[in-house]
């Protein structure tokens, strides 16, 4: 993998449920694959349901994610995690997430995820919404095309990242 710019790279958060369901998943693992094919780097929270979903979907099309997970060890992400942060930070670790992410798109999703969605109005980040709170703030979208093409629109990519 080229390293050259990783640092400035434009990043886009996948936060979510934990245990969602399958028209969920499906959503996530597009949205991921979507994400690394525009040549973004996937941040999300490193473990299951929407995060794992997102993740194996843009490892399989060679990008790159990142896990910002709540322990303390870097065992705890998901097999298809790149890089993976520990922060011993539990729920709190979800500012990282936000901090970590140019654009976020909430995928379904419980009070974790609502936390997220509040650190991204706190942080002033962009956040589109598939089948998640309906709240302000939030940018109800209906697939993960058409997230990509808002997220195109707002974000353009800087460089590409290829493992």
């Amino acid at each position: 993998m080229s390293t050259e710019w990783i640092g400035l790279q434009k990043r886009i958060g996948v936060i979510g449920g934990n245990f969602p369901g399958e028209a969920s998943l499906k959503d996530a693992e597009q949205m991921g694959r979507l994400i690394a094919r525009n040549g973004y780097i996937l941040v999300n929270g490193g473990q299951q349901g929407v995060m794992e979903a997102s993740a194996r979907g843009a490892n399989a099309e060679g990008g790159l994610v990142i896990g910002i997970l709540p322990g303390i060890s870097r065992e705890e992400c998901n097999p298809y995690i790149d890089i993976a942060i520990p922060t011993g930070l539990g729920y709190m670790r979800n500012a990282v997430v936000v901090l970590n992410s140019d654009v976020l798109v909430a995928i379904d999703g419980s009070y974790g995820t609502l936390s997220e969605i509040a650190y991204t109005q706190i942080y002033n980040r962009p956040v589109f919404g598939l089948d998640t709170w309906d709240i302000e703030g939030v940018i109800p979208l209906h697939s993960p095309e058409e997230v990509m093409a808002r997220i195109l629109d707002i974000c353009p990519v800087k460089l590409p990242i290829t493992k």
